[in-house]
């Protein structure tokens, strides 16, 4: 690496982040321990799902079979597989079944008969039996099965929109899990279940009574866990204003809040097999991901009189996911704003200090790491006022290159994450990386209306959508000019799914303000949107927006496609030809419009990519086409 740095101008530095460094970058998705001290991981290797396992005595890590993508299909996945007494039970994502196959050696096996999709496979404490979520023909279910296919799956739990998170007390004779139905999303109101079994040697178990113990149609209540010896039901709820942890005595049928901080113990499940806590192997603690303003902390509670001590990890990390416990030692995939992520071991845990610090093993990086951290911009949360002086949330990227010096002010990226009900964290982001190691900076807007920053903060996005997103873009811009950070005459919006209809609402509300915009699968069409896109979504509007037809009128004012005359920036659109959740056509007629009208644009449909591109091709095809975009309209301009 030159210690002298090059003068050159922003937006065009050389960078060692190249598109094809982006595509063949590893997505780790889920890592689990088994009993026997196996770990079982799944990660997307382009558009294939590939379990790995590695054995408790340090030997080499092996994939567990050639044959299959693993991915499930319920919804947008989530819950593809899990591990007990010795075997993996994993989602084929060609067929929607349920396979089984050992650890150890092998080959796989069906389990599941293949009609419909299913996924959260999750194992009873003996290793006997197998709770599943299955979708068949528009309706959901909670199946069980036994582990040796002996007898045809029946159905458990049936008569609501959704369910998720099934899982076994230890005793093996009762269950818990959250159901939900239209119009609410898991993050507007659900309700905990928990049932009695009736266990029979000549058949599969049956539910034997069904009881609600938490939630409601204004209360989101997610992920429950039996503690190891019985005695608790934990689970997470928003009726405090935040996700806190609760703890129901199952002998007392009491509820206890475990957390009160003002912080955030869950995220929006949008996906399936969530987890943001997990007990300690005696049940003793509890070991929680808290979420402040973006930013992760790992933190111990004692579950009998609350006492906290934090978790302290080095390397950077101030982003978690997906906790697993065994023995005390603990799975998790972590990253931090110029740590890319890794699934990692923590050890030594048990202690009640104020703080600790335990040692950690790396386990599997997703990147070779060959770039040094010092090529990467360091991320920080930040804060302004919106138009009405409420405050707005998001995460900063300054333009860095550690061989460059930029000359005059940065072009600014103001980048909207789908949902709309989502957080970006102060995490690793490649992409975001990309870009400022270019030059420049980048903003990702946690609008009003994201997850992270409390139930009101999420729900004040209802009946504005379309609005308060776009006010957030616009003043979060502003507030960077203001501070004398970024270019005024090149800013530029991006945004994918929900954030792409936000790009367009942009382009049309503020004419001039952005230099260009760049939209993957966006929506332009509200009344299509509600008529097409998948079960999941389909009464989401019925609460941003209100109810057809009495809201029509704010459906055609929201819709782009509308007004799309009034797009005059140049403008990248890109679509997967699969996508279910924003068809195609959902553009095509954007684009249509823009080709007659003579407004600069380019247009990628990708075959082969639904709702997110996984294609190493795909993906190495859209950076080099946004880099060459931004450079000819933003740039040279």
């Amino acid at each position: 690496m030159n210690t002298a740095r090059k003068q050159g101008q922003f937006g065009l530095w050389e960078s060692r982040i190249s598109p094809t460094s982006q595509a063949r970058s590893l997505t780790l998705v889920d890592a689990l321990w088994d009993h026997s001290g196996w770990i079982a991981w799944l990660e997307m290797r382009s558009d294939r799902g590939v379990l790995v396992v590695q054995p408790p005595d340090g030997q080499a890590a092996r994939d567990l079979n050639d044959e299959f993508s693993i991915r499930a299909h319920v919804g947008y996945g989530g819950g593809e597989f899990t591990v007990s007494n010795g075997a993996v039970y994993f989602i084929d994502a060609k067929s929607g079944g349920i396979y089984s196959q050992s650890l150890f050696s092998g080959k796989a096996r069906p389990l599941i008969p293949a009609f419909g999709q299913c996924c959260s496979p999750t194992a009873s404490p003996d290793g006997k039996w197998l709770l599943f979520i299955r979708s068949y023909e528009g309706d959901d279910f909670i199946e069980i099965i036994d582990t040796e296919a002996k007898w045809w799956p029946q159905k458990l739990v049936w008569g609501e929109d959704f369910y998720m998170q099934p899982c076994w007390h230890p005793n093996g004779k009762q269950v818990a899990w959250i159901a939900w139905n239209h119009p609410n999303m898991p993050w507007d109101g659900t309700k905990l279940y928990t049932g009695n079994l009736h266990l029979d040697n000549n058949n599969l178990p049956t539910l034997a009574g069904k009881f609600a113990i938490a939630g409601d149609q204004n209360t989101s209540v997610m992920q429950p866990e039996f503690s190891p010896n019985g005695k608790y039901l934990a689970y997470v709820s928003d009726q405090s204003g935040y996700w806190q942890i609760y703890l129901y005595d199952l002998l007392k049928q009491e509820h206890r809040q475990l957390t009160s901080c003002f912080a955030e113990h869950a995220a929006p499940a949008w996906i399936y097999g969530m987890r943001n806590f997990a007990f300690s192997s005696e049940g003793n603690h509890l070991l929680a991901i808290r979420n402040i303003k973006g930013n992760q902390t790992l933190w111990q509670i004692n579950v009998e009189d609350g006492h906290e001590s934090q978790i302290v990890i080095g390397d950077g990390y101030n982003g978690f996911d997906q906790i697993s416990i065994h023995d005390n030692h603990v799975l998790l995939i972590a990253s931090g704003g110029r740590t890319p992520s890794r699934i990692i071991k923590v050890s030594n845990i048990e202690s009640d200090a104020e703080s600790h610090f335990p040692s950690v093993n790396v386990i599997r990086r997703a990147t070779s790491e060959e770039i040094p951290q010092s090529d990467f911009s360091l991320p920080k949360s930040m804060e302004w006022q919106a138009e009405d002086t409420s405050i707005v949330h998001g995460i900063y990227y300054p333009a860095h290159n550690p061989d460059y010096e930029g000359i005059g002010l940065p072009p600014l990226i103001v980048r909207i994450h789908g949902g709309p009900t989502g957080q970006v964290r102060n995490v690793f982001n490649l992409g975001a990386q990309f870009y400022t190691s270019r030059g420049f900076s980048l903003l990702e807007v946690n609008y009003r209306g994201s997850s992270g920053y409390g139930r009101e903060y999420r729900n004040s996005l209802r009946g504005n959508w379309g609005i308060f997103d776009v006010q957030d873009a616009v003043s979060g811009a502003e507030f960077l000019v203001k501070q004398g950070e970024v270019d005024k005459c090149k800013l530029v919006i991006a945004g994918g799914s929900a954030g792409g209809y936000t790009v367009l609402r942009a382009l049309e509300e503020r004419p001039g303000f952005f230099k260009a915009g760049i939209c993957l699968f966006g929506v332009s069409n509200l009344f299509t949107l509600a008529a097409e896109t998948h079960k999941f979504e389909a009464h989401y509007q019925d609460t941003l927006l209100g109810l057809l037809p009495a809201a029509s009128e704010i459906y055609r004012e929201r819709s782009p496609i509308y007004f799309a005359e009034k797009i005059f920036d140049p403008l990248a659109i890109f679509q997967g030809e699969e996508d279910v959740v924003v068809p195609r056509k959902q553009m095509d007629e954007i684009v249509e419009i823009l080709r007659r009208r003579g407004v600069p644009h380019i247009y990628h449909v990708y075959p082969g990519e639904g709702h997110g591109f996984r294609k190493i091709e795909t993906i190495e095809h859209y950076y080099r086409s946004v880099e060459s975009f931004l450079r000819e309209f933003v740039i040279y301009a």
